[in-house]
């Protein structure tokens, strides 16, 4: 009698909800309040930063993480994201790193719905990986990021979202950020 191999869950993430399933407007970018997560890590992987990027607006948050674990994410995510007013935080998109086995208790904390990407398929969140490439420049590859506080990495987070950007008609993510945010705050059916 054979055996059959069967499928090796070592490592997944469970009930984890796929970026499939998730409704088109996270796609489409029309609507924001669409969310991309990732996190950089920093010398020997021993830190690590916590990337959160808006996908219409581009805007840039950064959580500073104890190490790589669920319970630093979890937290750290948190409290970038309940730091936005609650119309502008509808989904979370994240890899299938074990650094967000908590999704569940993220989305509990936060009222974001979680989705998580295909298995090598970084495109599938391309504005944070443009991002990751643009923090490079503030905090190089084998950098120990556990030596910058929440003010340092505030302060890189509000240098990129100063920056014109061609995709935005050379109106910075704070610019476009905050038109949207006005929009949000408005009566339903106010006119300008």
């Amino acid at each position: 009698m054979s055996r059959s191999r069967g499928t090796d869950r070592r490592g997944q993430i469970p009930d984890m909800v796929s970026i499939h399933v998730g409704p088109p407007e996270i796609e489409d970018r029309l609507l924001p309040g669409h969310w991309e997560g990732d996190f950089i890590k920093g010398a020997g992987n021993q830190s690590s930063v916590g990337v959160l990027v808006e996908r219409t607006s581009r805007l840039v948050l950064l959580a500073k993480m104890q190490d790589a674990t669920a319970a630093s994410a979890l937290a750290g995510f948190s409290a970038k994201l309940n730091s936005i007013p609650e119309p502008l935080r509808q989904s979370f998109t994240y890899d299938q790193g074990k650094e967000l086995a908590r999704h569940q208790e993220l989305a509990a904390a936060t009222g974001v719905s979680v989705y998580f990407c295909d298995p090598h398929s970084p495109w599938q969140r391309g504005t944070c990986e443009n991002t990751n490439g643009l923090l490079r420049q503030y905090l190089p590859k084998g950098t120990d990021l556990s030596v910058y506080s929440q003010d340092e990495l505030d302060a890189i987070a509000d240098s990129l979202n100063s920056r014109p950007r061609a995709t935005h008609a050379f109106h910075s993510p704070f610019e476009v950020f905050a038109a949207t945010l006005a929009s949000a705050s408005q009566p339903q059916g106010a006119k300008h």
